[in-house]
């Protein structure tokens, strides 16, 4: 069974880095770089698939896109350990939050981060701000009471969902440096960050980091 994961720096590919480095699955890392004037993706992955678009996963030779539609495959094939048993509530409560990573959390997570770029260069905003906000702070005061008291999104252990939305927190709490406003979310991303797993992909991500800066 082969895996190439095409990778771009800064991106949501860091879900399947680290994933991969967790079940300790054999793979193949293609690694591209943002464009340092744009922060756009290289044209080289649109030759990989047509959104020019990371994650992409080439597994035997297909080519899968999405990071949540690879985090479930590659869980259902080679790490069935991290989901819940399909007759469970809880399989139902790890689903949910997997799409929620990528639909409730990561809009108003981007517009945030976007709508920052924009009022630094002089970009007078109104509704889209406020409306990012608003939308930020119902999103995440609701995940951060999901996570009181627990280590991990869904039941006790590691799941998918941690991939998924573990991304998302990491990213609120270090770009937009919101601290000590969620800090049941505070906690668990440092709980994440403990993994050996993610330290691994950690430190592949900055390792190329350094080399889009040498």
């Amino acid at each position: 069974m082969s895996i190439i994961l095409h990778h771009l720096n800064a991106s949501r590919s860091f879900r399947i880095l680290w994933l991969l480095e967790e079940i300790n699955q054999t793979y193949e890392l293609k690694s591209y770089f943002r464009d340092k004037t744009t922060n756009l993706a290289p044209q080289e992955l649109k030759n990989i698939h047509p959104l020019g678009k990371s994650p992409v996963i080439e597994l035997n030779g297909k080519v899968i896109a999405e990071s949540g539609a690879i985090v479930e495959i590659l869980i259902e094939k080679f790490a069935p350990q991290l989901m819940p048993a399909k007759d469970s509530d809880s399989y139902l409560d790890y689903l949910q939050w997997i799409h929620f990573s990528e639909s409730s959390a990561m809009v108003p997570y981007l517009l945030s981060i976007f709508n920052s770029i924009e009022l630094k260069i002089g970009t007078q905003l109104k509704f889209l701000d406020r409306y990012a906000h608003a939308e930020l702070d119902k999103v995440f005061s609701y995940l951060d009471q999901q996570l009181v008291g627990k280590k991990f999104l869904v039941g006790n252990s590691l799941t998918g969902a941690d991939f998924m939305i573990g991304f998302v927190v990491y990213g609120l709490i270090n770009s937009l440096n919101i601290r000590s406003k969620y800090l049941n979310i505070e906690q668990y991303v440092k709980s994440l960050e403990s993994l050996e797993s993610w330290q691994k992909a950690m430190s592949i991500e900055q390792n190329l980091h350094h080399q889009t800066n040498a």
